[in-house]
C-alpha cells in the first residue's frame, strides 16, 4: 500500500512540476487497475491544488481531468458528488484553471452514477460564473459538449430549471462564430425546441441569438480536416428556425427581408426555410404576414433570374397553402384560405386574359401551385380559372395560343392529380368536362402538328382523372385517335397518339378492343390498289408507314391481360400471312411485327393469365411458323418466306426470351420440356397447324440451312429461364449443341449453337460434371484451332469465345486457360483479327444471351478482374510479337480497355500510355476511336507519365485530325482541346505548331468537326496570351 501511495505521488510529481504529460496516462491505468482511487488522487494532489501559484493548480487539476476522462465510468455517486463540488468551486479561481475545470466537469457528465440534482448544481455554476464567449474553441466546445450530454441524460432536471436553462444557454452562444461550435450550439438549440423545454419569456432571445446567422454564409477551407459544410449548417438552422410556431411572428418579417437581398444564395434559402417552417404553423400564425409573402413569392417567381429559385418559390407558395387550408373554420373566424386566394386570383388570373399571353406562364405556375397544395384550395381556384381559360381557347384563332392555353389546362390537371382528394369524390373538372372534351377533340382535328401533340398529352392527362370522362368520351376519344393513325404521316404527331393511345388502353381496355383492334388490323392487311400492275413507289412507301404505325399502337396498348388477348392473334396473324404470302408483307414489317411482340412481353402485367397466353399461344405459334419455314427453304416456286431471314429470326428471340424468363416456375419447366423435345426428338405434338413430317432433327448436321439456324430459337426458350428451371436432357442437348457448333458451315446456326451451348453451361451447378464437360470442350476445340489445315477453325474459334465468356461471367477456374488460348491467337495468321475482336465480345455485354434479363450467373465487376488478372499478359505479348501481329494486340488493348469503367480507365491507363500511343497509329479506325475515347477521360487529369510523353501523344492526335473518318476527326480535336488544359509551362512549346495544324480542320466539310476545331484552336491561341492562361 505505501508502494502504491509512493508510486502515486512520483506520477504526481512527474506530471506537475516535471511537465511529463505522458505521465497522466500512467495516473489513469493506475486507477483502472485499482492500484488507488480517485479521492487518493486528490489526496495526492493536495499541495498542487492548494499551491499560492495558478499555474501550479492549474497543472493539478489538469491531471485530475484528464484521469476522469479515461476513468469516468468507474466512479461511484459519492466521488463523483465530491468531484463535482470540486470543480464547482474551482470555477472562481483563476481564469488559467478554468479550461482543465470544464474538461473535468465535461468528464462527469458522461459519469452513470452522476447523483440526483447535479446536472442542475453545474449548470447553475456554469452559467453564473463562467462567461463562455471569453473562452478559447477548445473551451467552448466543452461547454457545449457538457449541455449534449445532460440533455441526453438528465432531460427531466434540465427541464426543471425552466426557463432558466434557456436563458444561460443563450447567454453561452451569443456571439459563437466558429463553425464547429455553431454546429453544436444549433442542435442544442433543437433540442430545446423539439423537445419541449419551457422557453418562457426568452423566446425571442433564442430566436435572436440563432436567427443573425440566417442565412448562413460560409465556405469551408480547401482540404477543411473538419468536414464542416455549409449545407450541414443550413439544414441544422432550419430545424431551428422552422421548429416551433412561436417563432412565426419573429422568423416571417425576416424571412420577407431577405427575400428582398440580391443573393441567389439567401433568396433560395429564405424560400426554403419558409416552406419547411409553414409544415408546423396553424393559419393564425400566418395571418398578418399573408400580404408580404404573397407579395415576395409572386416577385419571385415573375422576376426570376434562376430555375432553382423559380422552383423553391412554387413549393413555398404549396406548401403555404397548404397550411391555410388545414384551418378549421368556425362561425365567428375568417377564412384565411379564401383571403390568401383572393390575393393570388387578384393578381394572376388577368395574365390569363391578356392578348399576347406574355405573363401567363409565370401566373400559371403560381395558380398551379396553390392548386395542389389541397382539395379545397383545387375547387377555389379551378372554379374561378378554368371558365376564363375556355373562352379563351374559343375565342383564339391562333394556333400558337392555343397550344399554350391548352398546356396550362394540363398543368392544372396536373397540379390536382397531385393534391388528395377524399374517396369517391367528384373530379374538380366535372363541371368542365363537355367544354374540355371540346376543346381536346376540336385541337385534335387540326392541321397543327403542335396542337394535335398537346392535345393527345392533354386528353391522357383527363382520362387519368378518376371518373371524370364517360365511355362516350373515352370512345370519341379513340375514334380521333384510330383517325390520327391512319391519316397523320408526322412522326412527332404519330408518336404522341400512340402513346396516348397506351395510357388511355391500360384504363380503358374495352373502346380499345372493340374499335381501335379490328380498325387496325382492317387496314394493316389491305393493300393499296394496284395501277396497271405497278405500285406507285409513294403509295407502297406511305402504306408502309402505316402499318408501322399500326403496329407500334398494337404493342403501346397491349398493357392490360384482355388487351394482350386480342392484340397477339392479329400480329401472330400478320407474321403467318407473311409466311404464306397470303398478304404481302416485307422484311421489315415482319422485323416490326416481331418487335411489337416483344415490347408486348417485357410491358405485360406479369400473372399467370399472361403467362399462359405466351405459353400455350404466342410461343408454339412463332415456333411453328419458322419450322414451316424452314422446311419449306426456298419452296418449289423460288418464292422464300420472310420467316427465314436470319433479322427476322434474330426479331423472334427476345420475343422468346422475354416470355420465357418471366414465365411462373411450372409454366417455365414446360416450356423447357417443350423446347428440347422439339429440337432432339422432333416432338412437334404441342405446335399448332401439325403437319409436319416425322422425325425431324433440326441439330443434326444436315445440308439445309434454313433448318440448323433455328437453333437460335431453342437458345431463347432455354437460356432464358431462370437458374432454378432444371432443363431436361442436358446432357444429350450439349452434346448436340457442341456438335453443331463445329461442324455446321452456316455462320448463323453455329454461331446461335455455340452462344446456346454457353448460356446453358453458364448456369449449370459447379461440380465435376461441369469441368469435366469444358474440359472435353476445350480439348475438341483446341485441338482443330491447332490444326492449320482444318475447316472449321472458325466455328471452334467462335464455340470456344461464346463459352470463354460463359465462364468468365462466374469466375469459373477454367476460364483461365480459354482465355490464354485467346492471347495466343493473337499471333495466328488467319484467326488474330478475330482473336483481337473477341475481346471486344468477352468484355460487351449480350443481348440476347448471358446477360442478367436472362438470369444468367454474373458477377460484379468481372471485367475490372478481367482486366487486372490480363492487361500484364497483353503488354508482354506485344513486347514479344513480331512487328506484322502488334496491331492485333493494340486492337485487342483497345477493345478491353474501353469497355471498363471510366474510373477505372483513369486509374489503371497511366501503366498502359505507351500501347495506347502505339494504337493511335494503328491504321484500323476502330482501334483509333476507341483509343481516343479512352484517353479522353484521362487527359481532364493528366498523370506524370502522359506529360513526359506529350511528344509523341501530340503528334499522333494532330495527324489524326486529317483521317478519313468524321468520327477519328472529332475524337483527336476534343483530345487536342483537353491537352491545351496540361501546364502551361509544359505545352507552350507546342501552340505554334497545334495552331498550324488546326488550320486545316477548320474548313472540313463536316460542320461538327469544324465546331471541335473552332474550339480547340480557340483554347490553344490564348495559351500564354495577355487574358489567356
Amino acid at each position: 500500500m505505501a508502494a502504491d501511495t509512493a508510486l502515486l505521488l512520483s506520477l504526481v510529481e512527474e506530471y506537475v512540476s516535471g511537465l511529463q504529460d505522458s505521465k497522466a496516462k500512467d495516473t489513469a491505468k493506475g486507477v483502472k487497475d485499482g492500484e488507488f482511487t480517485v479521492l487518493q488522487l486528490v489526496e495526492a494532489l493536495g499541495l498542487s491544488l492548494t499551491s499560492s501559484q495558478p499555474h501550479t493548480r492549474a497543472r493539478g487539476v489538469q491531471l485530475l481531468s484528464e484521469v476522469l476522462q479515461e476513468c469516468h465510468g468507474v466512479l461511484t455517486e459519492r466521488e463523483v458528488e465530491v468531484l463535482i463540488a470540486f470543480y464547482e468551486n474551482r470555477l472562481k479561481d483563476h481564469y488559467v484553471i478554468t479550461p482543465p475545470v470544464l474538461q473535468g466537469l465535461r468528464a462527469l457528465t458522461k459519469c452513470t452514477a452522476l447523483p440526483p440534482g447535479s446536472a442542475v448544481s453545474m449548470l447553475r455554476s456554469l452559467f453564473q460564473d463562467v462567461h463562455v464567449q471569453s473562452l478559447m474553441l477548445a473551451e467552448r466546445t466543452c461547454v457545449y459538449n457538457m449541455l449534449v450530454n445532460l440533455m441526453e441524460t438528465r432531460e427531466a432536471e434540465l427541464k426543471g430549471l425552466g426557463a432558466d436553462f434557456v436563458f444561460g444557454f443563450v447567454q453561452s452562444m451569443d456571439g459563437e462564430r466558429d463553425p464547429r461550435n455553431l454546429l453544436l450550439a444549433f442542435q442544442i438549440a433543437k433540442n430545446i425546441i423539439h423537445r419541449g423545454y419551457d422557453l418562457g419569456k426568452f423566446t425571442e432571445e433564442l430566436f435572436e441569438v440563432t436567427s443573425c446567422y440566417f442565412p448562413i454564409d460560409f465556405s469551408p477551407p480547401p482540404n477543411d480536416p473538419h468536414g464542416i459544410t455549409r449545407e450541414e449548417l443550413i439544414l441544422t438552422l432550419r430545424d431551428v428556425l422552422a421548429g416551433t410556431p412561436q417563432f412565426a411572428e419573429f422568423l416571417l418579417p425576416l424571412i420577407i427581408e431577405k427575400l428582398d437581398s440580391d443573393v441567389q444564395s439567401a433568396k433560395l434559402d429564405s424560400l426554403q426555410t419558409l416552406t419547411a417552417c409553414v409544415s408546423q404553423y396553424e393559419h393564425k400564425d400566418l395571418a398578418e404576414f399573408l400580404e408580404g409573402l404573397w407579395a415576395s413569392l409572386r416577385r419571385e417567381v415573375f422576376q426570376t433570374s434562376s430555375e432553382k429559385i423559380e422552383s423553391a418559390g412554387l413549393a413555398a407558395l404549396t406548401a403555404l397553402t397548404s397550411c391555410l387550408s388545414r384551418s378549421v373554420l368556425n362561425s365567428d373566424s375568417e377564412d384565411s384560405l379564401c383571403i390568401f386566394l383572393d390575393l393570388v386570383l387578384k393578381d394572376c388570373k388577368h395574365h390569363l386574359c391578356e392578348p399576347d399571353l406574355k405573363l401567363v406562364w409565370p401566373s400559371a405556375k403560381l395558380l398551379q401551385a396553390a392548386c395542389s397544395a389541397s382539395n379545397r384550395a383545387s375547387h377555389i381556384i379551378t372554379a374561378a380559372v378554368m371558365p376564363s381559360l375556355i373562352e379563351q381557347y374559343t375565342n383564339r384563332t391562333q394556333c400558337s395560343h392555343r397550344r399554350t392555353l391548352l398546356e396550362v389546362v394540363q398543368r392544372f390537371i396536373l397540379s390536382v392529380k397531385t393534391c388528395q382528394a377524399p374517396e369517391n369524390e367528384e373530379s374538380v373538372f366535372v363541371a368542365f368536362r363537355p367544354s374540355l372534351c371540346s376543346m381536346v377533340f376540336s385541337a385534335v382535328t387540326e392541321t397543327n402538328a403542335s396542337l394535335q401533340i398537346t392535345a393527345t398529352s392533354v386528353l391522357t392527362s383527363l382520362a387519368q382523372q378518376t371518373g371524370l370522362l364517360l365511355d362516350s368520351d373515352i370512345e370519341l376519344a379513340v375514334d380521333h385517335l384510330i383517325s390520327l393513325l391512319l391519316t397523320e404521316d408526322d412522326d412527332r404527331v404519330s408518336l404522341a397518339v400512340v402513346e396516348c393511345a397506351g395510357a388511355l388502353a391500360e384504363l380503358h381496355p374495352a373502346a380499345f378492343i372493340t374499335k381501335l383492334i379490328p380498325k387496325l388490323k382492317k387496314e394493316m392487311f389491305s393493300e393499296p390498289m394496284d395501277q396497271d400492275n405497278n405500285r406507285e413507289a409513294s403509295e407502297q412507301q406511305s402504306h408502309h408507314a402505316l402499318r408501322q404505325r399500326c403496329l407500334s399502337a398494337l404493342a403501346a396498348v397491349s398493357i392490360q391481360p384482355s388487351v394482350v388477348q386480342e392484340s397477339t392473334p392479329v400480329l401472330l396473324e400478320v407474321l403467318s400471312s407473311a409466311h404464306t404470302g397470303s398478304v404481302g408483307f416485307s422484311v421489315e414489317e415482319v422485323v416490326l411485327t416481331c418487335r411489337s411482340l416483344q415490347r408486348i412481353a417485357e410491358q405485360i402485367q406479369d400473372t399467370e393469365e399472361t403467362g399462359r397466353c405466351f405459353h400455350d399461344i404466342i410461343i408454339p405459334r412463332l415456333l411453328s411458323l419458322a419450322l414451316q419455314a424452314g422446311l419449306q427453304g426456298e419452296g418449289s416456286t423460288g418464292r422464300r418466306s420472310p420467316l427465314l431471314e436470319e433479322v427476322v429470326l434474330s426479331a423472334m428471340v427476345p420475343v422468346i426470351s422475354t416470355s420465357c424468363s418471366r414465365l411462373q416456375p411450372t409454366l417455365a419447366e414446360k416450356t423447357a420440356s417443350r423446347a428440347v423435345s422439339l429440337f432432339l426428338d422432333g416432338d412437334v405434338s404441342f405446335l399448332p397447324d401439325n403437319s409436319f413430317p416425322s422425325h425431324i432433327q433440326l441439330l443434326k448436321k444436315g445440308d439445309s440451312w434454313s433448318q440448323s439456324q433455328m437453333v437460335c430459337l431453342l437458345m431463347g426458350c432455354v437460356c432464358s429461364l431462370p437458374r432454378s428451371v432444371e432443363v431436361p436432357q442436358m446432357d444429350q442437348l450439349l452434346s448436340q449443341l457442341e456438335e453443331l457448333s463445329c461442324t455446321c458451315s452456316h455462320p448463323p446456326s453455329y454461331t446461335s449453337a455455340a452462344k446456346c451451348f454457353a448460356g446453358l453451361v453458364n448456369k449449370r451447378a459447379q461440380g465435376d460434371s461441369l469441368d469435366s464437360l469444358i474440359q472435353s470442350t476445350m480439348k475438341r476445340v483446341c485441338s482443330e484451332l491447332d490444326s492449320e489445315s482444318s475447316s472449321v477453325r472458325t466455328q471452334a474459334f467462335t464455340l470456344m469465345i461464346w463459352v470463354a465468356k460463359a465462364l468468365l461471367l462466374r469466375y469459373h477456374h477454367l476460364s483461365t486457360a480459354l482465355i490464354d488460348k485467346l492471347f495466343s491467337l493473337l499471333d495466328d495468321a488467319d484467326l488474330g483479327p478475330l482473336a483481337a475482336d473477341g475481346f471486344l465480345l468477352l468484355m460487351s455485354d449480350s443481348a440476347d444471351v448471358l446477360n442478367r434479363s436472362c438470369h444468367a450467373d454474373v458477377r460484379i465487376m468481372y471485367r475490372q478482374r478481367f482486366f487486372s488478372e490480363n492487361s500484364a499478359k497483353l503488354v508482354q505479348g506485344f513486347n514479344a510479337a513480331p512487328q506484322e501481329k502488334k496491331p492485333n494486340y493494340l486492337k485487342a488493348l483497345s477493345n478491353i480497355v474501353n469497355k471498363l469503367p471510366k474510373q477505372v480507365q483513369v486509374t489503371e491507363l497511366p501503366a498502359l500510355l505507351s500501347l495506347l500511343l502505339e494504337a493511335l497509329s494503328c491504321p484500323d479506325l476502330g482501334v483509333q476511336l476507341s483509343t481516343l475515347s479512352c484517353l479522353e477521360p484521362v487527359l481532364v487529369n493528366p498523370p506524370a507519365a502522359l506529360i513526359q510523353q506529350l511528344e509523341a501523344l501530340v503528334s499522333r492526335l494532330l495527324a489524326l485530325t486529317s483521317s478519313r473518318a468524321m468520327n477519328v476527326r472529332i475524337a483527336s480535336l476534343r483530345c487536342i482541346h483537353a491537352v491545351s488544359h496540361f501546364p502551361v509551362h509544359e505545352v507552350l512549346p507546342f501552340r505554334a505548331r497545334v495552331l498550324r495544324a488546326l488550320a486545316r480542320p477548320l474548313d472540313d466539310k463536316k460542320r461538327l468537326v469544324r465546331g471541335e476545331a473552332v474550339q480547340a484552336r480557340s483554347e490553344w491561341f490564348l495559351l500564354g496570351s495577355p487574358g489567356g492562361r
